[in-house]
């Protein structure tokens, strides 16, 4: 039986946590600390044995990043490039067993968990086999390549019970639980406004990655590659570079879009949006990809009993001349929240009211009136009682820092293996990933259609 998502917080874990051995492995948050320590007192007969599936860039970020949490031992790996298999051994070792087909991994006894970091179109297929297998399953965002295949993924880890996470580590930042205990403070007062964006300025953030100079159908099985995509020759820009293509791919949304929306559920406690917008298109580094490289989108939030309305601007440049940036913005009517992900600050000006003298004679329509009718409101004016600025009671924090070094990524892992060592659920579940991909398939849907689309938050399900 899952349990209320409140209780899958970092407090939450932490609770069940025993700390053992003091452990410093990063700088990193107090709560990843003592869930580390926690981690590293188990036995030898309690290490969480993973095995990674794709081992492209971020296969070897992930596998990297899981293998710093005490407890946890790389036995196998797959990939569909020669190349990448040879490296797996000469970076962790020959011990490492490597193959082509990830079935091989699910059949593996020695395996407990498998961290999926494989193009797009295959993240729903291999999330229910490893499921259905028995393996705790990390899957790299977005959960899903198309909506229909959301539903699925959510029952088979409802009937599997299966420790599912999806690997968009903001869920886990402290930087965002940080922003929701100011949000949940009154920081900003009423919430009305998110504005998001995540640029990028080079040919690598735009996924024009270097191709091997030994790629072919000899080093690439290019068949299994392609699944159920359309079937077509050999072509090695598409294999190492699928981002670019919808055929594997989830756009520019589908990748970084998905962040964002994590971001916000997450600092806001929301579900998702009603109402999905997105404009943009191929304005610069048309190479042969079908995607855009610029897209805009608004999303409404409609008021419910975790937060009021609000409206979400979220936006995506990959020819952003100024360089690349990630920034949030949490505006609400007695404050704005702002944050690069570094650090968070709090800016508290609020809704102002014009005294007297400004209404009479500044920026307004007084001085447009007859005489008569600007005395008769001079009048009026002083015998109102004044108007004063609105304020909370928040008197917290102005900023925030995470410490030095700090790596949500990791957070995000040791919660992972955290579920996995105790039977916990996870926070980033199937629903709450579910909920974050779907938005930003939408945004793709609104791009390439040219239409608003409605969305239902709870039911997730497209209504119109």
């Amino acid at each position: 039986m899952m349990r209320p998502r409140d209780e899958n917080t970092r407090r939450g874990f932490l609770k069940t946590a025993t700390a053992a051995s003091a452990v410093t492995i990063l700088s990193r948050s107090p709560e990843a600390e003592a869930a580390a320590e926690a981690l590293a007192g188990a036995g030898p007969n309690d290490k969480v044995r993973i095995a990674t599936i794709g081992m492209g860039i971020i296969g070897f970020i992930d596998t990297d990043c899981a293998l710093k949490a005490p407890g946890v031992e790389l036995v196998a790996a797959a990939d569909l490039y020669e190349g990448r298999r040879t490296r797996v051994k000469e970076k962790y070792g020959d011990h490492v067993a490597t193959c082509v087909d990830y079935r091989e991994i699910l059949d593996r006894k020695d395996v407990d968990a498998v961290l999926l970091c494989v193009p797009d179109h295959w993240h729903a297929k291999m999330s229910v086999d490893a499921m259905k297998a028995g393996k705790a399953v990390y899957c790299e965002k977005p959960m899903v390549q198309t909506l229909a295949e959301g539903p699925d993924v959510i029952k088979v880890q409802r009937e599997t019970k299966a420790v599912f996470q999806v690997g968009s580590q903001f869920a886990s930042s402290v930087v965002f639980e940080k922003l929701h205990e100011m949000i949940a403070a009154g920081a900003i007062g009423k919430l009305n406004v998110v504005e998001a964006r995540y640029n990028r300025n080079s040919s690598l953030g735009a996924w024009q990655y270097t191709l091997p100079l030994d790629a072919s159908p000899e080093t690439v099985d290019w068949d299994r590659f392609l699944g159920q995509a359309p079937k077509r020759p050999f072509d090695a820009t598409r294999f190492f570079r699928w981002r670019n293509y919808q055929d594997y791919g989830t756009a520019v949304a589908g990748d970084l879009f998905v962040h964002l929306l994590t971001a916000i559920h997450r600092a806001t406690d929301s579900i998702g949006p009603n109402k999905v917008a997105a404009m943009g298109g191929l304005r610069y580094w048309d190479d042969g990809r079908d995607v855009y490289d610029v897209i805009l989108s608004l999303l409404d939030y409609p008021a419910v009993e975790a937060h009021p309305a609000f409206t979400v601007s979220l936006q995506c440049d990959f020819e952003d001349g100024g360089g690349d940036a990630t920034l949030f913005r949490f505006v609400g009517d007695e404050g704005v929240i702002s944050t690069d992900l570094a650090s968070l600050k709090l800016e508290r000006t609020g809704i102002t009211w014009p005294t007297p003298e400004q209404e009479l004679k500044g920026y307004n329509s007084v001085q447009t009136f007859s005489q008569a009718q600007q005395d008769a409101i001079a009048a009026k004016l002083a015998a109102e009682p004044k108007k004063d600025r609105k304020k909370s009671a928040y008197d917290g924090a102005q900023t925030f820092k995470p410490p030095a070094g700090y790596d949500p990524r990791f957070d995000h892992f040791v919660k992972f293996f955290t579920s996995v060592r105790q039977g916990e659920p996870v926070y980033e579940d199937a629903v709450f990933g579910y909920r974050a991909a779907a938005p930003a398939l939408l945004c793709n849907t609104s791009l390439y259609e040219s239409k608003l689309i409605g969305w239902d938050p709870k039911a997730m399900k497209v209504t119109g």
